[in-house]
This record gives C-alpha cells, sequence and structure tokens, in this order.
C-alpha cells in the first residue's frame, strides 16, 4: 500500500493544491503535516513581549487560525492535521519513519533558507528510503521558465511581463484537483495524535487579527468576491488609501489560503473581456511572479547585496543622528502626515497600502538618507503579508538599487503625493485625528498653516504634532550629491 505524507508551508488550503493533488493521485494513504518551524519563529521571539511574556504576532496568529480549519476540515473526512514545534529537518523525517510512509510531498520554496532546509530533509529521507518530491505551486511560471530571446534572465518588467502573457496557455491555471476518496485521508495514529500545539505554548499570544483578517480559504474567499465587485475601477481606486480600491488578498496569497492559478485565472478571464482593472491587477501578480524568479536566479539578494552592485557603495548616514531619524519614521513622528499615517497604519494593523509603501520607502532613503536595508528589516517584521522576494524588491524599487527600479534622481516629495492620492486628508485624519481640524490644505504640510489656523485646530506644532525632521528640497540636494557615485550606471 502506497503512503504519502503532504508537508504544508506556505500552501494552507485543501484546494488546487500541486502537492496535495500528486499526493491524492499517487497514495492509497494520505497524511497531512505542518511544521511551526522554530528557526523561523524563535528570532521573532525577541523584543517587546506582553505582561504574560508572550509575543504579539499577528502573522503567527493568523497561520495558527488557518491551520485549525484545516485540522477541522481534515478530521470530517477522517483525518486529521499533524502539527509540531520544532525544527522540520528533525520533525519531517520522524513523523514520514513513523507513518511508514514511502513519500513526502511538498510545494517548492524559493528562498535560499528553505532551500537550504529542503535539501536537508530530502537527504534524511532518503537515508531512511522515503522519497522526496516538490511541485510548483506558488507561481505560474518559475525560475527560468520565462526567458529572453537570448536565453538570458530577464531583468526588466515590462518584457518579463510580455513574454510571460505571450507564453501563458490555459494548462498554466487549470486547478489541481483534489478530492479524497473515502478513507483516503488516513486517521493520525495515536502515537502522532499529540494535542494541536496553541499559541502560548509556542511564546506567541492572540492578535484578534481574525476580527478584520478572516482567516484560511473561507476568509480568502469572502474577500476576493467582495473585491471582484469592485476590480473593474481597481486602475483608479487603487492609489488612494481612504478608500476601498485595493484587493486586500496579499495576505491569504501570502500563506497560499487561496491559489495564484485560480486569481490569475479569474484576473485574465476578465482582461480578455476589456476590464481596465482586472488587467492592471493582473500586472501587480505578474510582478509577483517576476519578484519570485529573481530572487531564485540571485539568492545573493536574499544576504543583503543590491541587485546593482554599485549600488552599495552609496554612504548612508549612520551613528546617532541616523538612529534618531529612523526611530521618528518608525514610531510615524517625521512630521510630514502622509509618512507619518502611514506608519501608523502598518503599526497598528500589520497593514500598509501599496502606495504608501512607496511613499516611505522612498521617503526614508532619499530624504532620510538611511539605507534601505533598515526599512526593509521593520517591513519583514511588521507586515502581515511580508514576502521576502516582493519586500526585497519593492524596496530595492524605491532606493533605485534594485533591477527595473525607479532612477535615483526620482525623489517623491512626501507632500505633493499627500495632496495628489488623499487630497482631502481623510487618510491623514483616520490615523492623526490631533490635524482632523486643520483645512484641506494644511493638512498636508501643516507647518506651513497660519498661527491662527493652527491656534483653531488646537495644535502646538513641536508639541501636538512633530516639526518636520527634514527640509524636503534640502534632503533632495543631498541625495543627488549622495546617489552621484552611481550616476555612471544610471
Amino acid at each position: 500500500m502506497q503512503k504519502a505524507l503532504v508537508w504544508l508551508r506556505r500552501d494552507l488550503r485543501l484546494y488546487d493544491n500541486a502537492a496535495l493533488h500528486y499526493a491524492l493521485k499517487e497514495a492509497e494513504q494520505v497524511w497531512l503535516t505542518f511544521i511551526f518551524d522554530t528557526d523561523i519563529l524563535k528570532p521573532l521571539l525577541k523584543g517587546e513581549l506582553d505582561t504574560n511574556g508572550l509575543k504579539h504576532d499577528r502573522r503567527v496568529d493568523f497561520i495558527w487560525q488557518g491551520l485549525k480549519q484545516i485540522d477541522d476540515e481534515l478530521r470530517k473526512q477522517g483525518g486529521g492535521l499533524i502539527v509540531r514545534f520544532g525544527q522540520p529537518t528533525q520533525c519531517i523525517p520522524e513523523i514520514a519513519k513513523e507513518l511508514g510512509v514511502n513519500t513526502v510531498f511538498t510545494n517548492h520554496d524559493y528562498e535560499p533558507s528553505a532551500i537550504e532546509r529542503d535539501e536537508t530533509v530530502r537527504v534524511q529521507l532518503e537515508k531512511q528510503g522515503i522519497g522526496f518530491e516538490t511541485f510548483k505551486d506558488q507561481v505560474i511560471f518559475e525560475k527560468k521558465e520565462i526567458l529572453t530571446n537570448s536565453n538570458t534572465v530577464f531583468s526588466i518588467f515590462t518584457p518579463y511581463k510580455n513574454n510571460w502573457l505571450k507564453t501563458l496557455q490555459e494548462k498554466d491555471l487549470a486547478a489541481y484537483e483534489c478530492n479524497p476518496k473515502p478513507g483516503q485521508l488516513a486517521e493520525i495514529p495515536k502515537k502522532l495524535s499529540a494535542p494541536f500545539p496553541s499559541l502560548e505554548s509556542m511564546g506567541f499570544c492572540p492578535t484578534g487579527i481574525e476580527s478584520y483578517l478572516p482567516p484560511g480559504s473561507e476568509g480568502g474567499q469572502s474577500f476576493l468576491e467582495d473585491f471582484l465587485h469592485r476590480i473593474d475601477q481597481y486602475q483608479v481606486g487603487r492609489d488612494f488609501p481612504a478608500i476601498k480600491g485595493v484587493s486586500y488578498l496579499s495576505i491569504h496569497l501570502r500563506f497560499g489560503m487561496l491559489s495564484i492559478r485560480g486569481l490569475v485565472r479569474e484576473a485574465h478571464r476578465r482582461m480578455l473581456a476589456g476590464s481596465m482593472g482586472a488587467t492592471i491587477w493582473l500586472s501587480e501578480l505578474i510582478w509577483r511572479d517576476f519578484y519570485f524568479m529573481i530572487l531564485s536566479n540571485h539568492p545573493r539578494l536574499a544576504k543583503g547585496a543590491s541587485f546593482k552592485p554599485d549600488y552599495d557603495n552609496i554612504a548612508w548616514e549612520s551613528g546617532a543622528t541616523a538612529k534618531k531619524l529612523f526611530a521618528a519614521w518608525c514610531e510615524g513622528k517625521t512630521g510630514y502626515p502622509l509618512v507619518d499615517a502611514a506608519m501608523h497604519q502598518l503599526n497598528q494593523s500589520g497593514y500598509m497600502h501599496n502606495r504608501l509603501r512607496m511613499v516611505v520607502a522612498s521617503f526614508l532613503t532619499k530624504d532620510l538618507g538611511i539605507d534601505w536595508r533598515w526599512g526593509e528589516a521593520y517591513f519583514a517584521e511588521h507586515l502581515n503579508d511580508f514576502e521576502l522576494s516582493s519586500n526585497n524588491g519593492g524596496w530595492q524599487w524605491a532606493s533605485s538599487s534594485g533591477c527595473d527600479a525607479q532612477p535615483y534622481f526620482r525623489i517623491f516629495n512626501p507632500i505633493t503625493q499627500s495632496e495628489k492620492f488623499d487630497p482631502e486628508g481623510k487618510f491623514i485624519k483616520r490615523y492623526l485625528p490631533q490635524l482632523e481640524k486643520l483645512s484641506k490644505k494644511s493638512i498636508h504640510a501643516p507647518w506651513k498653516a497660519g498661527h491662527i489656523e493652527l491656534e483653531a485646530a488646537g495644535i502646538t506644532m513641536g508639541k501636538d504634532y512633530p516639526l518636520p525632521v527634514v527640509d524636503h528640497d534640502e534632503a533632495r540636494k543631498k541625495t543627488l550629491v549622495r546617489y552621484s557615485v552611481v550616476k555612471k550606471i544610471a
């Protein structure tokens, strides 16, 4: 009798899952497991803890709740989810041996550390006579599937996208059938039926994320259905953080609670029907594939290297001044309302609107002169939808050090960005209520407001709201000098 173990990682769903599909196709008995990886989670336990000594991390809570849903569904079908808190390099071989499986099935991961982990697991399983099979699941095209005419890897997005669309076929978007036969999802043996580990037992606390981000495939599907009613206006609303213009699907996609094939299939169908909103959204999904491809072909990026090596010669601000400016940025106390409101949104919810991610990244690197890697690390710690490839790609784009990045001399003006994308200051007022009585004009640059208006609004600059930590025009001049070391390759 063929027996299989499916190792879930960032594919937390029981439908359209490549690894689960092939396990159900090849084995008569199938089990599923998820490992809360201590190598990933223990570093998250550093820093501020609550009064019970537990860490507040929305992502761990979100994953935990999603796994509970999977476990409940599996138990209805006679199985269950084997969940452990430990090192996968130890846990997977142990579970596989205990179950007596022939093969472990899982889906590709493209981060260098994950590739190394998977190779260790493969070797350990091989010693036990157990196979290890992996499949493409979290992207449409991977690694070197989309190449230039000279068979090299793309580094510019638009020609990559054009080739991507040209290559796309119906089979690339076909869903994987994952319908188990009666009894095929095997019951968990008593030796492995340990209680589902609690958040607290792993050092984390409940965060309440489910109150605004329902987890699991059910939550993702409800968000998708809501977005599809708005998708045709996506190209209009996506840049304005005060309105409901984006999909809000990034965290469900990040953890594989939604299938990328299903999303692209829907976007592509609507694009062919003439929807401009769907066309723009599909382009953003292709950006996701692009950054996965870049990371898998340039693993040095995961170690902090700039895609363009010459940009590593930039002399960033350092010392006490840099630390002070960085703290102001992190805490939303820069004196630039749109930047500060965006940082409050991130700190309070773990989410930041995409337009604002570009604004705050440009501000950190080109107004404050601080190394983009500092911002990349802060986002990695705080974003619910943190994804190494996209986060790295986005920060390198903003700092002009990445592939197909904005030119070094393009520097977002935080005031004009605010006036353009939050014209009435609605988003600013939501996160900076102390500014709500300012006029539509003054709310974008409170220090420019007259004394009478500030007094009427109950604002004392430097007390109720900080003065700007830098002057944008002066900072721009300094940035052009700072980036002069790379002029020759711009």
